[in-house]
């Protein structure tokens, strides 16, 4: 991540990275089909926060307030320089931008499923999957916005505010 943020995603090569972590390329392929695998490995560690979170907050009310609390929760350890850092280059990547709607799709999956857990009848699944999409976009909206805008506010505001222009609208 530090080669990443001090050269570029493009311009980081897999012999700097593997040069960095002490090992040489071929190993680096023994874990890592590629550099991209590197920045997906380091989001996808927060899937588990995720979930745990949304678990943590069960007794906030209906699932859209279960939701909004466990974002709220993790996007207030997420308002840190290096965090705006990190979702500029991943934006900036047109390898990885490219992948942003998979895993928007794929953090809309981890909440329904976190929510169908909390709430395991199966006639609620419609329900609780619209309330993983409609929370999915509201946080889309509400990184967007703080990206943006430099992250001069808290990212937590625009989360509070995404999910308080999505609850006026329903």
């Amino acid at each position: 991540m530090e080669l990443f943020l001090a050269n570029g995603y493009e311009a980081t090569t897999l012999d700097e990275i593997a040069a960095a972590a002490g090992i040489s390329r071929r190993t680096f392929f023994y874990y890592f089909r590629s550099k991209d695998e590197i920045l997906l490995a380091h989001i996808s560690g927060y899937d588990d926060a995720l979930r745990a979170s949304i678990r943590d907050h069960a007794s906030a009310g209906a699932p859209i307030d279960v939701v909004r609390e466990a974002l709220l929760e993790m996007s207030a350890r997420f308002q840190t320089s290096r965090t705006i850092a990190i979702s500029r280059l991943i934006r900036e990547s047109e390898v990885l931008s490219s992948r942003r709607p998979r895993n928007d799709l794929h953090r809309e999956r981890i909440v329904y499923e976190a929510l169908c857990e909390l709430w395991p009848g199966k006639d609620r699944r419609d329900r609780l999957r619209l309330v993983a999409m409609a929370s999915s976009g509201a946080l889309r909206i509400a990184v967007d916005t703080w990206l943006e805008q430099g992250g001069k506010r808290q990212l937590t505001k625009f989360v509070q505010d995404a999910f308080t222009n999505l609850k006026a609208a329903i």
